[in-house]
This record gives structure tokens, sequence and C-alpha cells, in this order.
């Protein structure tokens, strides 16, 4: 498993353990309403919405919860305008990073994000700086039960283009992005216990990150998932796992 994946499994569990709950919730809450305001607030007819209830619902976000935040998406309800924006630059030890926020106020984002990388080390790229290192992908996450080749024939078959074994976390398939949803019902059809399905940027080559750069690292990955603008956060490093374990508690 990258390292990236580990960091964002591992606050994952945290926010549903009850450590920054708050934090998880406002980010399914926006990409939601922003879903629903571009999209629609019907999920079937909306790809991006349907991923953000998937998500939100694997989350244990509850359904008014969902609901409100559609319908202010929607106008039904009153709410807040977002902008989609996306940063790219370097992490310590020349991580490769992007960025993706959702603000109501693009030079706020573009300081704080500029800060924070500076702070830990790192510095903000100009656009298309680190985007060449990732492709666009399609993931859903298979949780534990089935053995490899089971959840590799049913992938295939489903159209999916790779499987990649997590270890105790299960596997990750993964897809064109266009094809998430037809190969996630498909697999759900299948029998397959799925996880969250979401759209992601996987790293082509990753960076052995160790020693004080692996701690400012995942300090700098912190920082800037507990920014109120930032979404999602996507890096190419891998640092050994009892490390990462050990920086992240």
């Amino acid at each position: 498993m990258s390292g990236h994946n580990r960091w964002s499994k591992l606050k994952r569990r945290n926010a549903v353990l009850g450590v920054a709950k708050g934090k998880l919730y406002s980010k399914a809450i926006k990409e939601m309403t922003v879903a629903a305001r571009l999209g629609g607030g019907d999920p079937s007819s909306n790809a991006r919405l349907r991923v953000a209830v998937a998500l939100a619902r694997e989350s244990n976000i509850p359904r008014d919860t969902i609901e409100r935040a559609i319908k202010k998406g929607t106008g039904e309800l009153a709410g807040e305008s977002y902008e989609e924006v996306t940063y790219e630059g370097y992490g310590p030890g020349g991580v490769a990073l992007i960025i993706e926020c959702l603000t109501d106020n693009r030079n706020r984002s573009a300081s704080d994000v500029r800060n924070l990388l500076s702070n830990y080390g790192g510095n903000m790229g100009a656009e298309g700086a680190v985007g060449w290192m990732f492709h666009r992908k399609g993931v859903i996450t298979v949780k534990p039960g089935p053995t490899e080749d089971q959840v590799m024939e049913q992938a295939l078959d489903a159209g999916a283009e790779d499987v990649v074994d997590q270890g105790p976390d299960g596997f990750e398939v993964r897809t064109a992005p266009a094809d998430l949803h037809a190969v996630g019902a498909k697999l759900e059809a299948a029998g397959l216990p799925l996880g969250e399905q979401k759209w992601t940027f996987v790293p082509q080559n990753t960076v052995k990150v160790e020693g004080d750069n692996a701690k400012r690292l995942l300090k700098l990955m912190d920082a800037l998932d507990d920014n109120d603008d930032v979404q999602h956060v996507h890096a190419n490093f891998e640092i050994d796992e009892s490390l990462m374990e050990s920086l992240s508690t």
C-alpha cells in the first residue's frame, strides 16, 4: 500500500473513532452541496453526487444531514457558494502534491496553501508542475473477506483495469474514471463487500521519504487536511509502515 493511501486510511479511521469527525462531516457536506449545484440533486443522474453521498453514508453521516446538504446545492435551502480550485506543489523530500479545494475565497485558499507548504519545507508549483506524474482513476474499495483471485476475476469481468492488494485492508479496484459506477454496480451485484467508491489521482511513481523529511511531510499532510478549504490531497510518497503508525498516532 502506498504511503499516501496508508495515511488516508489512518485519518479516516481516526475520524470514524471521533477524532476530527467534525472535519470529515464538513468536507463531505461541502462536496455534496457543490455536486448538487453542478449536476442536480438526483444521485441516479449525477455521478459526482452519487459518489459524495456514498462516501457520506460510509462515514455514518446522518440521512437528514445528507438531504440538507443536497437541498443547499439545489437552492431549496440557503447555503454558501463554493468554487473549485486545484493547487500543485512539492513537499519535503521532493514529494509531489495535488491539493483540491472548495472555497468561497480563492485568494485566501491560495495564501493558506502556499504558507502551509512553505512552513513544512515545501513550495507551491505552477499549474501542471506535478499533474503529469499522476493518472486520474476511479477507485473502488473491496473490504476484507474474498481472496485476491476472486476479486481479480470479478473485477476484470466487470471491466476494471487493475486490482491492488491492500493487505489487511482488503483490495483496491481501479477503473477508468468514466467506468467507476458501472464497475461498482457489477461488483456489488456479484456479492463483493464494497467500501467507498471515488475518483482519485494515482501516482505513476513514488518517492521514498525517511527521517525528518517523513516527519515534516506527515505534519504537512495533517495541516492541509485540517484546512477548511482543502477537500483532497494526493501525493506520491512512500513511508515505512511502522514509522507511519508511530508518527500518525
